[in-house]
């Protein structure tokens, strides 16, 4: 193999491994809430001597109704015609450098229309927290890229309490469809029994038995642990109707034991997702909310993305003067010289590849919020969750161009602050059924309707799953007793003989 292939090669490798560092580095500013991104800036800035704040900053982020044309030019990303003409200088410097330490060249070199802080900070306790708590737990473990993903996608699915109300298929199935990743029910039950094992005992259960059984297997050093594994295990129904007697007479204890027993199941927690957001809660955490949505009288819905006290970047003139200079007569650089114009080549490189980074993360949030307002305009003018039309990730991820985990990110991390409250964005995701007709209904709005009706069912007499499909069709939503059931289960609402 010739010296020339051998170095072409390695070229190719090295620019290989920069794009793959820059991409980690997009995936890792827009994973940061606003808070953390200024740091991170702000630390940029101080480590990089090329990297530089200019001198006024232009305010105010353009905030555009959601009716405008998805697809058209963002001009909210324009740079004045001075730093386009800086750019393209030092652009065409880069590229008229050659030799074995040619840089690659990285597109845009600066990012405007940051200004000062222009947000409300809402103060409030909310499963923020709790996720983060989980993911925390999740950076413990050593895990291929697959397997992470789809322990984040099994934590998201988790509801208030921290119970996981869905089926395993049907994890399989929105993994497949939401995420473009093919498991098995085997690999699912595999992973969730990995989370099962994080704090606080009981996250991850998929029935509140299977959370009681595992808060007793981690009292080890219990002495009574194989008695309270007994009652939940073996006699679960009589403990649920509280029938002590039965439990005194078929486990042969005594009535000492039954009050020791007692105030140990006691001290075990039915809800341990929502103990912990209760338990965040008293400390307050301070949120900012990622978009701030408006909906006029008129029922134009625009949208702002919190800006931050994040400044104008642009390169140092300083170093690309520096780069110019070295290169008028590369030829008689010394050994100083030469470290120099390499120490400045990489100190730009960094510099640029740090502004792009920080301007792909808000047109990233851009193009998101706007495409998600476009599909779910009617919520947004009146609040009502039944008007969430059907709207998964990969609807999202067809209207933007971006790559469905990245749009996953988004809506699992990020919040967006509305008239009617403050929400994750995957709040506004939901997904659909068909029924026998071919009619495609929201499950949102289903769920919402069932719930309605059992709010309103005479408390004597609650009805059955086969009774609420059945009222279900009569208001013109027809779905099988199976799908009823499922929803019920989903909202960890009990079954009728238990709701008396």
């Amino acid at each position: 193999m010739s010296q020339r292939l051998i170095q072409t090669q390695e070229q190719k490798l090295v620019q290989q491994q920069k794009l793959t560092q820059q991409q980690m580095l997009q995936v890792k500013l827009l994973e940061m809430p606003i808070a953390e991104l200024e740091q991170s800036v702000q630390a940029e800035i101080d480590d990089n001597p090329a990297l530089e704040i200019a001198a006024t900053d232009n305010d105010d982020y353009t905030v555009e109704p959601a009716d405008v044309d998805l697809y058209e030019d963002d001009t909210d990303f324009e740079q004045s015609t001075e730093r386009e003409e800086r750019k393209d200088e030092l652009d065409n410097v880069l590229k008229n450098m050659v030799g074995d330490d040619e840089m690659p060249e990285p597109s845009g070199a600066s990012f405007g229309n940051y200004g000062n802080a222009d947000y409300e900070e809402i103060t409030y306790g909310d499963r923020k927290s709790f996720y983060d708590r989980l993911n925390e737990q999740i950076g413990e473990l050593d895990l291929n890229e697959r397997k992470r993903e789809i322990m984040e996608y099994i934590i998201g699915s988790l509801d208030n309490d921290g119970l996981l109300r869905k089926k395993i298929d049907d994890i399989v199935d929105e993994l497949a469809i939401y995420n473009n990743i093919y498991t098995s029910e085997s690999e699912v039950t595999e992973i969730l029994e990995d989370i099962q094992e994080f704090d606080p005992a009981g996250i991850g259960a998929r029935t509140l038995k299977e959370c009681l059984l595992i808060q007793i297997e981690r009292k080890k050093a219990n002495p009574m642990r194989l008695m309270l594994h007994d009652i939940i295990e073996n006699h679960y129904d009589d403990f649920m109707g509280k029938h002590w007697d039965k439990i005194v007479q078929t486990m042969g204890i005594g009535e000492d034991d039954v009050t020791l027993l007692r105030e140990e199941l006691r001290r075990l927690n039915p809800k341990p997702g929502a103990s912990l957001g209760e338990a965040e809660g008293r400390n307050m955490q301070q949120i900012t909310p990622d978009f701030v949505i408006d909906t006029a009288e008129d029922g134009t819905v625009t949208f702002s993305i919190t800006k931050g006290r994040i400044p104008e970047l642009y390169v140092s003139e300083s170093f690309t003067d520096l780069v110019k200079t070295y290169r008028k007569d590369k030829s008689k650089l010394g050994t100083k010289e030469k470290e120099a114009l390499i120490y400045a080549k990489e100190r730009i490189d960094r510099a640029k590849g740090f502004i792009e980074a920080v301007k792909q993360r808000r047109h990233t949030l851009y193009v998101t919020m706007r495409a998600i307002i476009d599909i779910q305009r009617k919520y947004f003018v009146n609040g009502d969750e039944g008007e969430l039309k059907p709207m998964i990730l990969k609807d999202i991820a067809e209207r933007t161009g971006l790559d469905i985990s990245t749009v996953s990110r988004v809506s699992n991390q990020k919040y967006a602050q509305t008239r009617w409250g403050t929400f994750r964005l995957r709040h506004f995701f939901s997904d659909s059924i068909k029924t026998d007709s071919g009619e495609e209904l929201s499950t949102r709005k289903l769920k919402t309707v069932l719930r309605e009706i059992i709010e309103s069912e005479d408390k004597r007499k609650p009805l059955g799953d086969d009774a609420l499909s059945k009222e279900m069709k009569r208001r013109g939503f027809p779905i099988a007793r199976r799908t009823v059931s499922k929803y019920r289960e989903q909202m960890g609402i009990p079954v009728a003989r238990l709701r008396k």
